[in-house]
């Protein structure tokens, strides 16, 4: 079961967009449509061939999803700094989650699936962008876990890299939630047949100069309409780090919580956001 994050602080304040502001919503989100709605059509295409050739292995279709991202991030003006090697094991990724933003900056780094609760599936437009893209739905129970296990294992034969977001629920770019172990637990078991790797990943969110730092966050009851129009009218963007952190062989892990509390320490220890956030709460 997901549980939606709430701030004690609230919501950043948000700012009335000017007329350069509407003008660059205009701009840059009608160029971002197009991007996308190319990007779709030729997946759509491709996908014919693709599945008659290879099935479900998409090794065309995914370098588009690649691409379309790349060039939204730059249409955006939203600069992304990398540091490390994306994972080249069999097995999956997993990285603390802050905007509806993680989807192209993950996507822009490498060929990815990501793992996605159900309902997102029915979700109007983003639905069908996540189909297309080869995302896996799974419902978040724990009687659904040998279903998961086999999902997982079928992908991972098939070489993809899986990407879950173990915290749940989304947050304002300014900490790291504890870990849930619950989808860990699959990935221990296909470990325990063959080696699968577990690659954290952390994201920081830098934001525009004079703005609040949360303002890339996305969370709780915040409109999501709303949400991107401040993001896409921003004036001077600020800038996003990922870092891939070394691999971690899950046959090395007695249990499913021992993994993900591993994965979740190395993801906090390296986002200097929410290490400073922790330390101001402290001193408060």
């Amino acid at each position: 079961m997901t549980t939606t994050w709430i701030s004690e602080d609230g919501e950043p304040i948000d700012k009335k967009i000017s007329i350069l502001g509407w003008l660059l919503v205009f701009g840059r989100g009608g160029a971002v449509i197009f991007i996308i709605s190319i990007g779709l059509i030729l997946k759509l295409m491709l996908r014919l061939f693709e599945k008659l050739l290879f099935k479900d292995m998409r090794p065309v279709t995914s370098y588009i999803t690649v691409l379309v991202s790349r060039i939204s991030l730059n249409i955006l003006s939203i600069p992304v700094k990398r540091f490390g090697t994306p994972l080249e094991r069999p097995g999956a990724l997993v990285a603390n989650h802050s905007s509806w933003l993680d989807i192209f900056v993950l996507n822009s780094g490498q060929r990815l699936y990501f793992v996605s609760k159900s309902e997102v599936a029915k979700w109007p437009g983003i639905g069908l962008l996540a189909k297309a893209t080869g995302t896996l739905f799974i419902r978040r129970e724990a009687k659904e876990a040998v279903v998961q296990k086999k999902l997982f294992e079928k992908r991972i034969k098939m070489r993809h890299r899986l990407l879950f977001f173990p915290e749940g629920t989304s947050t304002d770019g300014l900490r790291v939630l504890p870990f849930k172990s619950a989808l860990f637990q699959a990935f221990l078991d296909l470990g325990s047949k063959s080696e699968c790797y577990i690659q954290p990943v952390t994201v920081v969110y830098f934001a525009p100069k004079n703005e609040d730092p949360r303002f890339y966050g996305w969370w709780g009851d915040m409109s999501f309409a709303l949400h991107l129009l401040k993001t896409i009218a921003a004036k001077r963007q600020g800038n996003i780090q990922v870092r891939y952190h070394d691999p971690l062989l899950v046959s090395n892990f007695a249990n499913r919580k021992e993994l993900a509390q591993a994965a979740e320490k190395i993801v906090r220890s390296s986002h200097v956001l929410a290490e400073i956030n922790a330390k101001n709460q402290l001193a408060d």
